[in-house]
């Protein structure tokens, strides 16, 4: 169960990150449209609710590749909507 824990805290450690990172960003530049962080906002969001559905799913076959697959996922849209941020 540590490993269902302890990947439930990444995911929200991760993506919240993402998210206080585009309010940063929209109070240091004020002057910016904030249509474009408030969509990253929403897209962490999705994220967040795709990924803790996987990991509360039960009855798997294979928990370690299953919950291996979920820590990959997370980088990658983590990586992605950093990237958006980045852009912004």
């Amino acid at each position: 169960m540590a490993n269902r824990r302890d990947l439930k805290k990444d995911i929200n450690y991760v993506l919240g990150d993402i998210i206080e990172e585009v309010y940063v960003r929209g109070l240091e530049n004020p002057d910016k449209d904030s249509k474009k962080g408030e969509a990253i906002i929403d897209e962490a969001i999705a994220t967040f609710d795709d990924l803790m559905e996987r990991v509360n799913k039960r009855g798997i076959e294979n928990a370690s590749k299953h919950f291996k697959q979920i820590r990959t996922d997370l980088e990658d849209k983590g990586n992605a909507l950093l990237e958006k941020v980045n852009k912004l």
